[in-house]
């Protein structure tokens, strides 16, 4: 996700690794932090690969700054990404918010709503934190409030981003 997050931010303009940096950890929040041990080597794998360039300019103060942009190569690469997303970038909640955060920059709506497609078969699909018999146990079943309160609002969302696709679908398809 670290490396689609530079692709995504770098579609929308040029940036120097501390701005990169802050804008991937406002989209990840305090959840998943970037460590400069995991984002430089990312950066620097995208750039062996072609699909990131970088170039010094003159900074503010006395440093120099390392300027990353995409190129053509990165712009296929994020839209190859974003067209086929990875099983875990739909189930996991937190990597779907990221695909979601760069998803406009696919230009096809058709493509944009067949991975909306993908999320909402994933939501369809029975699933709990606590199984009781082998099955999906409700909020009802639950033997305690905090596990009832942990699937009462685990419905709740699930609820509302159901919601949330179906308009998005639909209007993607023209159907709004």
């Amino acid at each position: 996700m670290l490396e689609l997050s530079i692709l995504g931010f770098l579609h929308e303009e040029p940036l120097h690794g501390y701005e990169l940096k802050a804008r991937i950890q406002a989209l990840n929040g305090h959840i998943r932090p970037v460590s400069d041990g995991a984002l430089y080597p990312a950066i620097t794998r995208l750039v062996k690969a072609g699909s990131v360039e970088q170039h010094t300019e003159p900074g503010s103060g006395a440093a120099a700054r390392r300027v990353l942009s995409l190129t053509d190569a990165g712009r296929t690469a994020l839209m190859d990404r974003l067209r086929e997303p990875k099983d875990v970038e739909i189930s996991d909640g937190q990597r779907f918010f990221t695909l979601l955060a760069f998803l406009r920059f696919l230009p096809d709506p058709a493509a944009q709503a067949a991975v909306l497609r993908r999320r909402k078969a994933f939501l369809d699909t029975p699933s709990s934190f606590f199984h009781r018999d082998g099955e999906p146990m409700r909020a009802e079943e639950a033997p305690d409030p905090f596990r009832q309160g942990m699937l009462r609002i685990a419905r709740a969302t699930t609820a509302e981003e159901r919601a949330w696709l179906d308009e998005t679908i639909a209007a993607l398809e023209g159907r709004a």
